[in-house]
Order: structure tokens, then C-alpha cells, then sequence
């Protein structure tokens, strides 16, 4: 994904970190240092945002780092609409410490490369060749975090949610109820935008 020109794909202090699903990329101790060696971070599906490696990821984020993430939190290949995306990329944008350039970017094609129901049901057990890819890289979401803030802490006080206890962010004055939220509006606009760029594609 990360070959075409322009991507630092051969310096490893420009290149991404990136969420990786645990029970796919950690499954065993040879993909556990495949993958760390190439910057992901495990995380465990239905772990939460609250989860051990996503305090990692936002010290990645403190230093100025690069971080992928794949908002929709599972593989999709089927040719539709955005998922509703998971709140684990809100909460990083939220929680970070320094707020992050968030740069939107779809593709297609691997469906093809690496089909999930290709022979008998099943992956094929290396990547096919001569495949169309296509890349688009979109333009820096502007969020406007402090009246977003604002705006949930006002709406989530009538607002009931089931807790999970979350910890309150504190210097923002985020409950969880306000966290629930702003995770929420945050997430509705990245999906907007994935999906404006994804029909750009066809």
C-alpha cells in the first residue's frame, strides 16, 4: 500500500506505525516480530479504547509520528458504503497530546490481490500479481476540536449512555458521557469524508 511515489517507504523513521489486529498480525512469536519490526501496534479487537497499546500509539503521537489507522476496524472487501467507524481513531485524535494532521486515504483493489474467498473458500497463500491498485489520498480533515468539546459536554448532559467507566479526561473537563459523544460527531465526520473519497474512486 505504501509503494508509490511519495511515501517514505525506505526511511524507518518517517515510516507509519499502524493498529494491527493482534489475533491476525501476533498470533504466534515469528508474526510478532515480523510485525513489530514493521511498526504495528496489537490491538485487541473488543479490547476497547482504553486498552494497554493505545497508550503506545498516543506516545507516537506526542512525537510527532505517523500513525495509520483503519477506522472501520475489520477487513472489508465488498464494494459499499463506509461502515460505521469505530470511536478507537476519535479517542486518539482527542486524547493525543499534541492534535493530529488526520489525512484521509481509501483504496482499491486489494480485493484482488488478496482475495478472501478465493480457492475453496479461502485466502490464497501469497498475494496475486498484475492487479489494478488504486491509492487516493485525500485532503487534511479540519476538525474544530475546542467548540466540538464545548458542544459535548453541553449535549451529553441530557444524554444517557451505558458506562463502562472510562476515565475522565480531565483537562478538558471530558466525562464519559462527553467522551461518548464527541467520539461519535468525531468519528460521523471522518466517515462523511471516507466516503465522499471513496466514491471518488469509481
Amino acid at each position: 500500500m505504501w509503494g508509490f511515489k511519495g511515501f517514505p517507504t525506505c526511511d524507518p523513521n518517517l515510516a507509519r506505525w499502524v493498529l494491527a489486529a493482534e489475533d491476525i498480525c501476533f498470533k504466534n512469536p515469528i508474526f510478532s516480530y515480523i510485525f513489530r519490526l514493521g511498526k504495528c501496534i496489537p490491538i485487541t479487537r473488543g479490547g476497547g479504547i482504553y486498552q494497554d497499546h493505545m497508550n503506545e500509539a498516543l506516545e507516537h503521537l506526542g512525537n510527532g509520528a505517523w500513525l495509520h489507522t483503519f477506522p472501520e476496524g475489520k477487513v472489508s472487501q465488498e464494494d459499499a458504503p463506509i461502515r460505521r467507524l469505530k470511536w478507537g481513531t476519535a479517542s486518539l485524535i482527542v486524547r493525543a497530546p499534541v492534535t493530529p494532521i488526520i489525512l484521509p486515504i481509501v483504496h482499491r483493489g486489494f480485493e484482488e490481490v488478496m482475495p478472501e474467498k478465493y480457492w475453496f473458500g479461502r485466502r490464497p497463500p501469497f498475494p496475486l500479481f498484475n492487479k489494478r491498485i488504486k491509492v487516493v489520498v485525500g485532503e487534511p480533515i479540519e476538525l474544530e476540536l475546542p467548540k466540538m468539546r464545548e458542544l459535548a459536554i453541553t449535549k451529553s448532559r441530557n444524554l444517557t449512555f451505558p458506562t463502562k467507566g472510562w476515565p475522565e479526561i480531565r483537562h478538558y473537563g471530558l466525562d464519559e458521557a462527553a467522551q461518548r459523544y464527541l467520539y461519535m460527531s468525531i468519528s460521523e465526520k471522518i466517515q462523511i469524508v471516507m466516503e465522499r473519497l471513496r466514491c471518488s474512486v469509481e
